[in-house]
C-alpha cells in the first residue's frame, strides 16, 4: 500500500452520510494532533505518517502509522491489534472490533479521550518497535 495522492479535504467533503463526514473531519484533527503529521490518502484510507513492515514469512509492505477510513456503515480506525486494548475499549462506548480494526458508527457516542488513548498507545508501540511477529520501521 502506498499513498495515492489526492486532496484529503475534498475527499472528506465528499463523504456520505453527513454523520460520517462529520466524524471524518474529527478523525483528521485527532490523528493530526496525535501523530504530528499531515494526512495523506492511501486509496480510501486517510493515513498519517508511514512505516514499512516485514514478517518472518517474507510478507512485507508499507502502511500508514495511523489511519482511518470513513466507510458508509462506520468509521474504521486501523490499529495493530484490538485485543491489546481490551480494558480501554470496554470504556470507549458503542463500537465493534475486528483483529486490527475498530468500527465506530458515531464518534459523538464514544469517549474521545479513550479513543485518543487507544490510538496514542498504538503509535507508541509502533515507534518503539513493540510489534510482536513483525518488524516495523517508521519511514515518514
Amino acid at each position: 500500500m502506498r499513498p495515492t495522492g489526492g486532496n484529503v479535504a475534498e475527499f472528506v467533503a465528499a463523504v456520505t452520510p453527513a454523520k460520517r463526514q462529520r466524524d471524518a473531519a474529527t478523525m483528521v484533527e485527532l490523528l493530526r494532533e496525535l501523530t504530528g503529521r499531515e494526512p495523506a490518502l492511501w486509496g480510501t484510507i486517510v493515513g498519517f505518517g508511514s512505516c514499512h513492515y516485514a514478517y518472518p514469512t517474507g510478507t512485507e509492505g508499507d502502511m500508514p502509522l495511523a489511519g482511518f477510513a470513513p466507510r458508509r456503515q462506520a468509521t474504521t480506525v486501523y490499529l495493530l491489534s484490538t485485543a491489546s486494548h481490551g480494558e480501554q475499549l470496554a470504556d470507549l462506548g458503542p463500537h465493534e472490533t475486528g483483529v486490527s480494526c475498530l468500527y465506530i458508527k458515531d464518534l459523538e457516542a464514544v469517549d474521545l479521550d479513550v479513543l485518543r488513548d487507544v490510538i496514542a498507545d498504538d503509535l507508541r508501540r509502533v515507534t518503539a518497535g513493540e510489534t510482536p511477529g513483525a518488524e516495523i520501521v517508521v519511514t515518514g
